[in-house]
């Protein structure tokens, strides 16, 4: 994939996550928690199945269940530890937790799908997430939703791993669509179960539920989908350590969220630990190919 349409897809899906924080907290004026990620996810499910149904589906009950093992991680668990850890830690604190997973899809990828990565990958992982800790205020507590928070990681890395794994079988767009279709029903069924619902119509509140649906569900899980099928999962998902400094952002936009110093130290820290994660695999890539080359040279 050329570098500039990598970088700028990835601009995109991490800017739609970390946005999704900041209009997902307007949203909660409206809805209960996970009521509100159970429709997010249902309906955008709904209208990309509509939108894919003329694409090839999987043709046999073990790939569907493929599917619906990914829409359990990927999005129930996800978004379900996510909002039942917000019951007791901050949205902050949870992003903490949440964007961990990138040193945990390291981990995954090194024991189950033999990768190798090299001592700097590693030192750059970690420098993105003491970046994400740093960019989010050094806050965090040990409290039940720090579980359900470091749920939500473990999560998403088994999902990760997954797609990388299951997803060439299928076409990115049939395998969202139906992922979030599954993972949007379990949600509704864990909004009607585990909490109190309630739903306000207003038109701020459908807009916000369409926004959701469609840019920060569709648009984001398809690009994110596509960019983990054409690329390392690790190196894709070093860039996730973006998603919370955009959240910042998009808090200090839409709900006029004051921007403190240790937003921009956390900034930096994020960058080098992209750069160092990318850099290695440059560097890698380019000695892989320096003997082909010789050879064809002296040839």
């Amino acid at each position: 994939m050329h570098p500039i349409l990598f970088a700028s897809l990835v601009v995109i899906t991490t800017s739609l996550m970390g946005s999704s924080f900041a209009i997902g907290k307007i949203g909660l004026n409206y809805f209960s928690p996970l009521l509100l990620v159970g429709l997010r996810f249902t309906l955008a499910g709904i209208l990309m199945a509509l939108l894919t149904w003329r694409k090839p589906l999987p043709t046999s009950i073990r790939d569907w269940g493929k599917v619906l093992v990914i829409g359990f991680f990927q999005t129930a668990s996800v978004m379900g530890c996510i909002f039942l850890s917000l019951r007791t830690i901050t949205a902050g604190e949870s992003s903490i937790l949440t964007f961990m997973n990138p040193l945990l899809v390291v981990i995954w990828g090194t024991l189950f799908l033999g990768m190798k990565y090299r001592f700097a990958q590693w030192l750059g992982v970690v420098i993105g997430m003491v970046g994400v800790f740093i960019t989010l205020g050094f806050h965090l507590q040990w409290e039940t939703g720090t579980l359900f928070g470091i749920g939500s990681a473990v999560a998403w890395s088994i999902a990760t791993i997954l797609v990388k794994k299951w997803g060439v079988a299928f076409n990115v767009w049939v395998m969202t669509a139906y992922q979030m279709l599954f993972g949007g029903a379990l949600l509704i069924l864990m909004g009607v179960t585990l909490e109190t619902p309630y739903m306000v119509i207003t038109p701020e509140s459908l807009l916000v539920v369409g926004w959701l649906a469609v840019m920060a569900s569709i648009v984001q899980f398809a690009t994110w989908f596509y960019l983990l099928q054409k690329g390392d999962p690790g190196r894709t998902s070093a860039f996730l350590f973006l998603a919370p400094f955009f959240g910042v952002l998009s808090g200090w936009l839409l709900l006029d969220e004051r921007i403190q110093w240790h937003v921009y130290v956390g900034g930096l820290f994020i960058f080098a630990g992209i750069f160092l994660v990318n850099w290695t695999f440059a560097k890698k890539k380019a000695l892989s190919r320096q003997p082909a080359e010789t050879k064809r040279a002296g040839a």
